[in-house]
Formats: structure tokens, C-alpha cells, sequence
């Protein structure tokens, strides 16, 4: 007989199995409802989801175009060559410090500078994030074999940049390196990569876009890890960058560099520019700033260690003194007051102005440069001689505003345009130019002192080079250029370079054949020392430029400038007089055929004598292969007691 609890017990289990299999029941139609919904309803539409996330398009990347020198010899090539990258999605953060670790003691990376490089990178996680090019085979062959050990590291074979000629192309050329975050974004709609490679200084930087070319598109099979399987198609090719034909010949590059070199070891200077242009097209032929730096280690991978010595080195290797940087011109400016004097007929060829040891302007002297002046001179002979008290009268005669407009009509003031990166504007003062900048109008002592290139006077050497550039070639002031050509992958120039008018200087022919022919008479009445005695004929302005603070003497340091032109008929002229002499250097210099102009530049020279003409001197017997050597090196001995304008 059952008691009435078992069977209560019984009764309720019934009910508890009834309802289990109605909740079974009810679960099982949920899933298949769902299951109805997501095969059959929305079937296509998974499935297509399916295959596009296992079938992606992958940029290819393009072969980097070459550049040539302008005779077509090779300054750069492309170098097969292994690079380390991360994925960050793949390296689990619990392993992080120890693939990090053994990364930082195969490469020889400081394990912080591979963790910057990681937090750093602002794209996906699921990008790869280059650390570390230019790899040792043997080095990456490791770290692929230990592919379980460190997840998420990855070795692609890339091309590397190789800078063939290392620092003596360093500022021109530039160099390529890891795009950053901010260019990332910036040139992401372009096509570019999270670990690509672009230009970052010079021709590198300026002509990234021709030099790139065009990536190419692949479909690609990945897995469920992201990681690629197979190859599908090539939806379109990689088209390799286009070559650059500079308009640098490397010859005259390195002859400019070892004059410089030679002037710079004996002097002990710390800086130095030499460039070299045609000045009928505005062609650099030759541009040297030294300190430099080698740009394959930036190609390479540049270490943060190195990176670091080279922003704290005082003298700023990484700087091209040649167009980033600003100077007081010195005398070299008195060509500007010459040329304002004539063009505004203040002065004549033939006008004969006092030169005294000294001007006074209330109880402000200005003095001469030899503090003794030499009496009644023409333009001539004040330019010849660099009579400061000469050129203080007609800086005066023309007022700031005149001399600043004819300053701006030689390129002073504003880039000159140059195909490089970072150019610097200089300072033509004026009185607008006070008056913005000070809150006050120009002094008349202001005026004078700017017409012999000081005070506020402040010119890059090329801006200076160009200007006289101008003079040698009869008044066309060009944009300078160091980009010749660009060539295709088949040898086809696609861009021809012509030369750009910036304007043709607002004056007579006459003014500016006085101006040649007063430049020739900076040498030819040796203010240059023994330079007349080359057997080329050779016209141009020295000149020196105070800065700095005074010594213990009272003496300010200077830079000395020497810049030069040659004709074209590179013969010294001669005659049995000295007037038949002058005669055939006018005849000689109003064809304005100069085919060659140079400028040195010395910073902080400090010697006897002027060290930027002596470069100038040493490249002009290099560069026309002349059998003689005119050289004095006795004038770089140390003492500022002798200041040749």
C-alpha cells in the first residue's frame, strides 16, 4: 500500500518533468528559429561576410626611383635587405617583456626604443609596425626559426636605401625613413602604410611623390589569425618610382667639399658652405654644408642614442647651413648700394666720394674698415678697395627703403625658390620692417650700417650666390634648382627642367656692366691677395660680417664670404698697360657669359686673413685643372687683428 507522501513525491516529479521538456521544447524551437533565420533568411548575406573577411585586397609595394648626378652616375641604389616588424594583435601582453627582451638582444636595440616604437604607433593593432631595417641575414634568420618563441614578430624583405657616397650628398639628397603617426595620417588617403618608408630631408622629402611611384593591389587569402595563406590574383601591378637626374655634377661636388675641408681642418672652423651654379640657368652644380652627417644611418634605422647625438652636436650637422641657415653678409652686400647708387643716379661710374677714417652721425662714429679710408674713389675702386666710409654715403644718399627695394630685386628677403626643404627667408631691414618688428623707424646709423651688410642685414650664401648670379649673367635672377630631370622605369624623361625667371632686375645693362667690372677690380687690385694671378679671369666680392660678443679686447668674431664668377672665355685678359688691361676686362665682362659662380662661406673664421677666398681660390685651380697652386695658408693663422671687408 502507497502512503500518501510517496505518492505526493511522485506526483510532483511528474510536474517538474513536464515542465523541464516544455522549457526543452521551447529552447529547442528558439534555436531553430534562429537557426531558419540565419541559413535560410539571411544565408547570402553570412556567407558573404564569410568570404570577404577571409579574401582581402593587399597594396603591393613599388621599387623607389634612383637619382642620378647630372652625367647619369648613380648616388643612390635600392639594396635587397631583411626588416623586423610586430603585430601588436598577435603579442599577448603577458609575453611581451620577454619577446621584447631577446628583440633587444638580437638587434641591438635598446628594449625602451622597441616599446616606443610600439606605443607609438597610432594604426590598428592589427597593422604590423616596423622595428628595426637593414637587418643582418644571419639575424633574421634566427628570428624567423624562433617564430613560436616570439608570437606576433614578423621578417619582410624590403628594399634599402644605400646612399653611395654617404656625407658629402647627405644635405642634398636627404634621406628616407619610417613614416611617423602624423604623416600616417596625413597621407593615408594616398595609399600609404602604416610601415612604409618615405622621404623625410632634401630631394628625398621634396620629390617623394615621383620617386614612390604607384602601389599595386593583391587578393589575398588570411586565416582566422589574420595571417596571410595564399596569394588569390593581382588586381593591378606595382609600378616602380620614377629616377631623378640632378642637376649636381659629382665632380665639382667633390672638389667643393675637399677645398672646404682643407680651409676648414687648417682654420679649425667649425662650419662651412661652398656652392657652386650656372648662373645663366640657375643650375646648382655643387652645394657642400658642412658638418654633415651620413645619411645611411637614417636609411637603416637610425638609433634614438645617435639620433640624440646628432640634435645635441652645437655646430647642427643635420641643418644645411647653405639654405636653413642666416647670416650678416658683410661687404658682399655693397653690391646692392652700388647698384641702387647708379640705378638711382645718385652715383655715376665717374662720381669721386671722400673716404675717410671715419663718419660721425652726432656723437656716433662709423668707421672705415682700416680706420685710415684712401681719400677721393669711384665706385670702382670704393667697391675694389670695400670702403666702408664710400658705401655708408651712398647707403645714405638712398635711404633704407631704396636700399631695401633694390635688396628685394636681388632675391634678398624671400626663398629663393630652391627645390630643397627648410629654406630661410633672410632680413632686408626697412623701415615697415622696424616698425613691425620693434615698435620704431630706422636710424640713419641703422642705414648706413646696413649698406655695407650688417646690422640687421641677414642672407642665406645661396640667396647671396644668386643675387650675383644675377649680376654675371646680365640681370635675370633665377630660381635655383637641383632637379634636372625625371626619368621613368624605361628611360623616357617625363619632366624636363627649364630654367624659371624669378625677374629680370629693373635696370639699365650699364649698371650692371659697372658692377662686373667693379668686382673684377676686387681683384685685380689684389684686395684678394695673390687671386689676379690665376690664369683665368676671375671677378667677385670678399667680405667679412661681425657677430657674436666682443672679447676681451673689444673684437667681435666674423664669418668671412668670398663669392666669385668666371666668364666663359676662361682667359686671363693681359695687356702691355694697365689701362689696356682694363680696356679688354670691360670688353671681356659686358658679355655677361659667365658660365660658373661660387660662394664660400666661414663661419666664425677668426684668422688674418679671409679664409672663404682661399677656398673659393683652391676650388677654381681644382675644378679648371689649373697647373698652379696660389694657396697661402699663413693667412689662417688665429687673430681677428686683421677684418678684410
Amino acid at each position: 500500500m502507497v502512503t500518501r507522501p510517496a505518492q505526493a513525491e511522485r506526483s510532483g516529479l511528474a510536474r517538474r518533468f513536464i515542465v523541464f521538456a516544455v522549457l526543452v521544447a521551447l529552447v529547442a524551437s528558439l534555436l531553430g528559429t534562429r537557426l531558419f533565420y540565419l541559413q535560410i533568411s539571411r544565408g547570402g548575406y553570412y556567407a558573404g561576410r564569410s568570404d570577404a573577411n577571409r579574401v582581402v585586397l593587399q597594396p603591393i609595394p613599388s621599387t623607389r626611383g634612383l637619382i642620378h648626378d647630372r652625367q647619369g652616375r648613380p648616388l643612390v641604389s635600392n639594396v635587397p635587405s631583411f626588416a623586423v616588424k610586430i603585430r601588436p594583435t598577435d603579442l599577448p601582453t603577458s609575453r611581451r617583456p620577454a619577446v621584447v627582451g631577446r628583440l633587444s638582444l638580437l638587434l641591438g636595440i635598446p628594449a625602451t626604443d622597441i616599446n616606443k616604437t610600439i606605443d607609438a604607433y597610432a594604426g590598428s593593432r592589427f597593422e604590423l609596425v616596423r622595428i628595426a631595417g637593414d637587418v643582418p641575414a644571419e639575424v633574421a634568420r634566427l628570428i624567423s626559426e624562433e617564430h613560436l618563441l616570439l608570437p606576433g614578430v614578423e621578417v619582410d624583405v624590403e628594399a634599402n636605401r644605400q646612399y653611395l657616397y654617404g656625407p658629402l650628398l647627405s644635405q642634398v639628397l636627404g634621406y628616407t625613413g619610417p613614416i611617423d603617426a602624423d604623416e600616417l595620417k596625413r597621407l593615408r588617403e594616398a595609399g600609404y602604410l602604416a610601415d612604409d618608408v618615405i622621404g623625410k630631408a632634401g630631394v628625398e622629402a621634396m620629390y617623394e611623390q615621383q620617386l614612390r611611384g604607384r602601389y599595386g593591389l593583391e587578393q589575398v587569402e588570411r586565416d582566422a589569425t589574420g595571417r596571410e595563406v595564399q596569394v588569390l590574383a593581382t588586381a593591378r601591378e606595382a609600378e616602380t618610382g620614377a629616377s631623378l637626374e640632378l642637376t649636381i655634377d659629382l665632380r665639382a661636388q667633390e672638389l667643393a667639399e675637399q677645398a672646404l675641408t682643407w680651409a676648414m681642418r687648417l682654420a679649425k672652423l667649425k662650419r662651412g658652405v661652398v656652392i657652386v651654379m650656372n648662373p645663366q640657368t640657375g643650375e646648382i652644380l655643387a652645394m657642400v654644408s658642412l658638418p654633415a652627417y651620413d645619411d645611411n644611418l637614417f636609411a637603416g634605422g637610425i638609433s634614438n642614442e645617435d639620433y640624440q647625438a646628432l640634435l645635441a652636436d652645437p655646430d647642427q650637422p643635420l641643418l644645411n647651413h647653405a639654405i636653413s641657415e642666416q647670416y650678416p653678409p658683410g661687404s658682399t652686400y655693397k653690391l646692392v648700394t652700388g647698384t641702387g647708387g647708379l640705378a638711382d643716379e645718385k652715383i655715376t661710374s665717374t662720381t669721386r666720394l671722400d673716404t675717410r677714417p671715419y663718419l660721425s652721425i652726432g656723437a656716433y662714429r662709423y668707421y672705415e674698415w682700416n680706420h685710415r679710408g684712401w681719400g677721393p674713389l669711384t665706385l670702382y675702386d670704393g667697391f675694389g678697395h670695400s670702403s666702408d666710409t664710400f658705401f655708408f654715403q651712398v647707403a645714405g644718399m638712398l635711404g633704407i627703403d631704396r636700399l631695401a627695394y633694390w635688396a628685394k630685386q636681388y632675391g634678398f628677403g624671400a626663398p629663393t625658390g630652391i627645390d630643397l626643404p627648410a629654406e630661410a627667408a633672410g632680413i632686408v631691414p626697412s623701415n615697415q620692417w622696424k616698425l613691425e618688428t620693434f615698435g620704431q623707424g630706422i636710424f640713419p646709423g641703422e642705414t648706413y650700417q646696413a649698406g655695407i651688410g650688417q646690422g640687421y642685414d641677414a642672407v642665406t650664401p645661396l640667396q647671396l650666390l644668386n643675387a650675383y648670379a644675377a649680376l654675371a649673367n646680365g640681370g635675370k635672377l633665377y630660381e635655383p634648382r637641383v632637379l634636372r630631370r625625371v626619368i621613368d622605369a624605361d628611360g623616357n624623361v617625363i619632366e624636363d627642367y627649364r630654367p624659371t625667371l624669378i625677374r629680370e632686375l629693373p635696370v639699365d645693362p650699364s649698371v650692371l656692366q659697372t658692377m662686373r667690372v667693379a668686382a673684377r677690380r676686387v681683384v685685380f687690385i689684389r684686395h684678394t691677395y695673390n687671386l689676379v694671378e690665376l690664369p683665368i679671369m676671375v671677378a667677385g666680392k670678399s667680405g667679412t660680417a661681425e657677430f657674436g660678443v666682443r672679447d676681451s679686447q673689444g673684437r667681435l668674431p666674423f664669418h668671412s664670404w668670398f663669392v666669385a664668377f668666371v666668364p666663359k672665355a676662361v682667359e686671363k685678359p693681359d695687356g702691355r698697360t694697365p689701362d689696356e688691361v682694363e680696356a679688354r676686362i670691360a670688353r671681356e665682362l659686358s658679355r655677361a657669359d659667365s658660365e660658373l659662380a661660387v660662394v664660400a662661406l666661414a663661419f666664425e673664421s677668426n684668422t688674418k686673413g679671409n679664409v672663404a677666398t682661399e677656398i673659393v681660390k683652391y676650388f677654381l685651380q681644382l675644378y679648371y685643372e689649373l697647373d698652379v697652386d696660389k694657396r697661402i695658408p699663413q693667412l689662417f693663422e688665429p687673430g681677428n687683428f686683421y677684418q678684410s671687408p
